[in-house]
């Protein structure tokens, strides 16, 4: 049988089983508890912070099991939340309690679907689409129209259109058509890039130098470093991996940015001293950043490869490292990479001659306002940065002599060469967000309620298993962060005072334990075909999206492994 019927057959298939398992499997209610820090402004009005801003609630003295119950009980929308407040000899202890709904396995179905058909299809806009329809089958939604308007309709998704579409597709489009990218390879090439080696380390180097992670580190260094790898015979699968990888492993751990402020407010633990204030929490954090290993060995592999010294590539890479070495051929053959031909190509209009300021000029706008915004508000406006950096590019070509007519040519091949990109990108936070409507997160965080305490030396790659599960099923480190930290955290600690550990055995346990949690997170986000680091990873270094995906995964397992062992053996020590 031809494999299009197959797998179209597949396809046809897992959404009979959503549509079956929607109509046919009870969703089990889940109620999580979390002690959480509470201030009051100068109204009385009490609040936590959330994600960097105030959330105001009201909490009543009621018994807990009574809302616990009464939690289980409506069942009438996805997630149910009730503040409880419990006095105890004139002190105040606040508790966040959520009920979620589950499907058991069944929950994971839909970001199983999506990630097996890109294995199938090789095509991530058909394979996201058949996981966002099974999600909606399985919740019981058919109508697909309603279902992408809710997550396209939204403002994260007008960011997606306007910072991937609009400003980096327009300023991609420029330096295409001026010839700035172009300048800038002949001029890194004239140098200091003196082949494959040195093109790989000024990567690897931006990626460190951008350390803010996430999308914004992807999208500089893919962006800035591509026509000089292009240049070098550098593959596509090499170049998205290094990026991929100092992205936010190098966030984790150098830490200067907006990631203490966000997981800090997941961690509190009621009754542990070093957890009790905001502070302490931060301290804590850049404690445990030594201990987070799978980040370092993440960090140092890509640098290994940038000096063509790695010990472990798996044979897809060191399949396309020859390939491009030998034949020039930057991409698998059959790949379809996701930056278009439009990108690709340099065509400057007759009697235009580039200069490499118009390469740099930008670039270093972009980055002095994304981090300047960063050390004034604690926020890097990413957005500004870009527009500012393209309104920068468009005055300078005009300034040279370019014509309006070309100058708008060159914007329009850019966006169409990110098009793709971003479609994608707004299909894998639909799923992202099904699969939290699914309860995938918060039927894996429910299989930990057994006893742990003979295994305590096995909690911490417990945790690091489960994380990279939810992280690669819903494509986000900091949603995995909001879902595991408050069962981690208190898990460890209980488990910490059970086995009777001293004082810093329990400090220590609880670091290695955090440290899990955050790396497992890094990795699953990393290796996720529907994460956004991934898609853009993929898309700045014009890398097919399996193809990097494929070729990623096992330099990346080969330190999710060895950081696993090295936590392991930590944490007899505990004891």
């Amino acid at each position: 049988m031809n494999k299009r019927y197959i797998s179209f057959l597949v396809l046809v298939v897992f959404l009979f089983l959503s549509y079956w398992a929607g109509k046919n499997i009870k969703p089990v209610f889940v109620v999580s508890e979390s002690t959480i820090e509470v201030k009051t402004d100068d109204d009385g009005k009490t609040f936590y912070t959330f994600k960097g801003k105030p959330k105001y609630f009201e909490a009543a003295s009621y018994d807990l099991r009574k809302v616990r119950k009464d939690l289980l009980e409506s069942g009438n929308t996805t997630v149910l939340e009730e503040f409880v407040v419990k006095e105890n000899e004139g002190s105040k202890e606040y508790i966040e309690l959520k009920a979620q709904k589950h499907w058991d396995w069944w929950s994971l179905f839909p970001a199983f679907v999506a990630v097996f058909l890109c294995f199938l299809f090789k095509d991530p806009v058909t394979s996201l689409l058949g996981g966002i329809a099974a999600g909606a089958f399985l919740l019981g939604q058919f109508d697909l129209t309603v279902v992408l308007k809710e997550s396209i309709g939204t403002a994260s998704a007008a960011k997606i259109l306007i910072l991937y579409l609009w400003l980096l597709g327009g300023l991609m489009g420029i330096w295409a058509r001026t010839g700035a990218a172009k300048a800038f390879a002949e001029f890194m090439t004239k140098n200091f890039v003196q082949g494959p080696r040195s093109a790989k380390l000024v990567a690897w180097g931006l990626g460190v130098i951008f350390f803010q992670g996430g999308t914004m580190s992807t999208v500089l260094v893919g962006t800035t470093v591509k026509p000089i790898a292009d240049k070098e015979n550098v593959s596509h699968e090499e170049l998205s991996y290094i990026v991929d990888s100092t992205a936010s492993p190098i966030a984790s751990q150098l830490a200067f940015n907006a990631w203490p402020g966000y997981v800090q407010a997941f961690i509190f633990v009621s009754g542990v001293g070093f957890l009790a204030t905001e502070t302490d929490r931060i301290s804590f954090f850049f404690k445990s950043v030594p201990f987070c290993f799978y980040a370092i060995f993440a960090v140092l592999s890509t640098f290994l490869l940038s000096i063509d010294k790695a010990p472990f590539l798996g044979k897809r890479m060191r399949d396309a490292i020859k390939r491009s070495r030998e034949k020039g051929e930057l991409d698998a053959p059959g790949s379809t990479p996701l930056s278009s031909k439009e990108l690709e190509t340099c065509e400057v209009p007759s009697g235009y001659v580039a200069h490499v300021s118009e390469f740099f000029a930008p670039l270093v706008i972009l980055i002095s306002i994304a981090i300047g915004t960063f050390i004034a508000s604690g926020s890097p406006q990413i957005e500004w940065a870009f527009a500012a950096a393209l309104l920068s590019a468009a005055l300078m070509a005009l300034a040279r002599g370019m014509s309006l007519q070309n100058l708008m040519f060159g914007i329009g091949e850019g966006l169409k060469g990110v098009v793709v990109g971003s479609v994608i990108l707004m299909l894998a936070m639909t799923i992202g967000s099904l699969s939290k409507q699914a309860g995938g997160g918060a039927f894996l965080v429910s299989l930990m309620a057994g006893s742990l305490q003979d295994y305590y030396w096995a909690l911490p790659i417990i945790l690091f298993s489960l994380t990279i599960v939810i992280a690669f099923s819903t494509g986000t480190s900091w949603g995995t962060y909001a879902v595991t930290f408050p069962l981690a955290m208190p898990l460890a600690w209980a488990i910490a005072q059970g086995v009777g550990m001293s004082d810093g055995g329990a400090l220590f346990f609880m670091t290695l334990c955090f440290a899990s949690v955050m790396d497992g997170s890094v990795f699953g986000d990393q290796c996720s075909p529907i994460s956004d680091t991934t898609v853009l990873s993929a898309m700045c270094t014009g890398c097919d999206l399996m193809d990097h995906v494929k070729t990623q995964i096992p330099p990346a397992a080969a330190a999710a492994t060895l950081a696993s062992v090295l936590w392991t053996v930590l944490a007899f020590f505990c004891k």
